[in-house]
């Protein structure tokens, strides 16, 4: 049995980035950037109008004929005069002799000219040439997350494909008898089956939207195919339940008959005590305690952190604050405590229902309080050291 710390040490030695992958920019959103992007142009590519209004050269003229127009998606050369402007719209070409806009808001127009009632300094209301971004200067890093307006901006570059780095391909495996798939009647002896469902969403937290989830009795045999399909079809997979000790528990040694290298078995922490982590070759393998609370919270602390890894992200753990606590608290387990809570900006609360298999103060928490197996007595108003969640 290890520490957290040694743990989570472990598990950031052998996780690598998946390959990379070149796809279309709007179907990039949520993947993380593989290389550095670079304008290929200025943007904008020319003087624009910031407003609707009259391009003119600036000086001390307050009357000006109007010559012509310009809307966006034009584009003339036309030569202005001291006393002459032309009607332009936003995003229009502005002519190169031309230096500031008037907003149409501030003249008084006739059929061929215009009077300025409020005359703009110069420069007024002209987007500059390269101002957003010059040719040749860093759009985004390697290893920025695409948002919707990253796509966006990628888009009013021309650029049309990125590299990225693939999505790992994800099983969820889940054994015991007991279970019974939510929908279906509940026999005697029965519970429904939560797990799945909930790394499901989980997954999707950090977009993976795809997975694949397969059920297994708790046998041996069975236990052991269908974790060699899984290796051979999946990138990571997560096992819910049969990791413990008991005469029905066969998922270690199903994992071991099938070359799943142990790279730690069992960590000193409340709950997710049983957890299980290897590897085979690029392959993960996490398997959680079947205790609902306890699976999700290894998924947050373990899992999610490899995910993150795998698919390119920089920061892979989850946030750390500082909080005051609202009671007296004792840790006389000698274990880590990963304790559900509820925060705000200034303390936070422990909740009740601590027990490993349940879920209600889970569904209200929005924090795990953690607590270092060193430590024992905490009193209120002292500072602890939160993982928000929410």
């Amino acid at each position: 049995m290890i520490q957290v710390d040694h743990a989570l040490s472990i598990i950031a030695e052998n996780i690598s980035k998946m390959p990379v992958k070149k796809i279309k920019v709007g179907k990039s959103l949520g993947f993380i950037l593989a290389e550095a992007i670079y304008s290929p142009i200025d943007m904008p590519p020319f003087r624009q109008s910031a407003m609707d209004g009259y391009a003119f050269v600036h000086s001390e003229l307050s009357t000006f004929s109007v010559v012509s127009s310009s809307q966006a998606g034009d584009y003339s050369n036309l030569k202005l005069g001291l006393n002459e402007a032309i009607r332009i719209f936003t995003g229009a070409y502005v002519p190169d002799d031309a230096n500031t806009v008037v907003m149409q808001e501030h003249t008084t127009a006739t059929k061929d000219s215009i009077h300025i009632d409020k005359l703009p300094v110069p420069f007024s209301n002209v987007r500059n040439k390269g101002e957003q971004i010059e040719k040749g200067k860093l759009v985004l890093d390697k290893n920025t997350i695409i948002t919707p307006a990253a796509i966006g901006f990628f888009a009013c570059l021309g650029i049309s494909e990125i590299k990225v780095y693939s999505k790992p391909k994800i099983a969820i495996l889940v054994t015991g008898n007991e279970l019974v798939k939510v929908g279906k009647k509940l026999p005697k002896g029965k519970i429904y089956e939560s797990n799945s469902v909930m790394l499901e969403a989980a997954l999707k937290e950090v977009g993976i939207k795809k997975t694949t989830i397969f059920r297994v009795k708790d046998n041996l045999k069975a236990t052991s195919k269908m974790v060699e399909s899984c290796l051979a079809h999946f990138d990571v997979i997560l096992i819910s339940g049969g990791i413990s000790v008991g005469d029905y528990d066969f998922v270690k040694e199903a994992l071991l008959q099938n070359g799943v290298e142990e790279l730690f078995y069992k960590i000193n922490q409340k709950p997710g005590k049983p957890l299980f982590f290897g590897k085979k070759e690029e392959k993960l393998v996490f398997a959680l305690p079947g205790n609902p609370a306890s699976s999700l919270t290894c998924f947050y602390v373990y899992a999610l952190p490899a995910l993150k890894k795998r698919l390119g992200f920089t920061d892979i753990h989850l946030p750390k604050m500082n909080r005051k606590i609202t009671t007296n608290f004792q840790n006389n387990t000698g274990k880590t405590l990963f304790l559900k809570g509820f925060y705000d900006d200034d303390c936070v609360t422990v909740l009740e229902s601590q027990s490993s298999a349940m879920l209600n103060t889970f569904a209200v928490a929005n924090c795990f309080i953690y607590v270092p197996h060193t430590v024992v007595d905490i009193q209120e108003n002292h500072e602890v050291q939160i993982i928000p969640f929410n």
